[in-house]
């Protein structure tokens, strides 16, 4: 497949790539918007001049809860967004692609979810970090063995 085509919305697993990316990003800025929030209903702060509400300089746990949790998606998901797109150069299957990145995101919202909402006990959370972890190496593999030099 050329180029042109591989990056154009009538290639269904680019438009498929767009759209769990465009959630995933959608799901990052929330998770700025949760630790801000958690912060302020927790009046736990960690700059000087944010105590100007009332708020003190503290650790409270849910606030590190998110922002661990936020800190994750920031180490897992940018990753993922541009091995998947090299992933695409590959020529995948429809069915192969769509289901990985479809598994990947539901990973990463469950993730999130056992983390920082409902917290579970592990392996659950390790579980989930695991399948995201593994779909990536698997793209990266594949680009690997497709454009070797």
């Amino acid at each position: 497949m050329a180029t042109e085509t591989i990056l154009s919305l009538a290639n269904p697993v680019f438009s498929c790539y767009l759209f769990y990316v465009s959630l995933l990003t959608v799901k990052l800025m929330i998770m700025s918007l949760l630790t801000g929030f958690q912060r302020f209903k927790k009046q736990a702060v960690i700059n000087p001049e944010d105590t100007f509400l009332g708020a003190e300089i503290k650790i409270d746990d849910d606030v590190e809860r998110v922002r661990r949790a936020h800190l994750n998606d920031l180490e897992n998901i940018p990753p993922f967004m541009v091995i998947a797109l090299a992933y695409l150069f590959t020529n995948p299957s429809y069915k192969v692609a769509s289901n990985l990145f479809r598994l990947f995101t539901a990973s990463r919202f469950l993730h999130t979810l056992i983390y920082a909402v409902f917290v579970m006990p592990q392996p659950t959370r390790a579980i989930l970090f695991w399948i995201g972890f593994v779909i990536t190496w698997y793209m990266a593999i594949q680009g690997l063995l497709t454009f070797n030099f």
